[in-house]
């Protein structure tokens, strides 16, 4: 199992609405095409408001990225996403990280 830690910068103003796209429709999306929905999360001390890093999980990288080539094509992701940002983009600035558990990991 490898995860994907993704660390997305909203937008000034625009941190509902990335939330709202993700609480509606985002995370279904990613598990129709094969994305474990590990976690979500906001920074409550420290660190900065504007952002949102969660976790997903995959068999390995080729499941990964056959997940992300569904999901980047899927029609209903490309039409939330276009309504979503009718009013410009939700994403400022996007980071991913691959991990892989240790052996002592309580995820291994």
């Amino acid at each position: 199992m490898i995860y994907e830690l993704r660390i997305y910068t909203a937008c000034q103003g625009r941190m509902p609405d990335l939330l709202a796209r993700f609480r509606d429709h985002t995370m279904r999306i990613f598990e129709r095409h094969g994305m474990k929905n590990v976690g979500y999360w906001l920074n409550t001390v420290g660190g900065r408001s504007d952002e949102l890093w969660y976790l997903l999980a995959y068999e390995d990288m080729a499941a990964r990225e056959r997940a992300w080539a569904g999901f980047m094509a899927d029609e209903e992701w490309l039409k939330v996403r276009a309504d979503s940002e009718r009013k410009g983009p939700l994403v400022q600035f996007a980071e991913n990280r691959f991990m892989s558990p240790t052996d002592f990991s309580p995820l291994a």
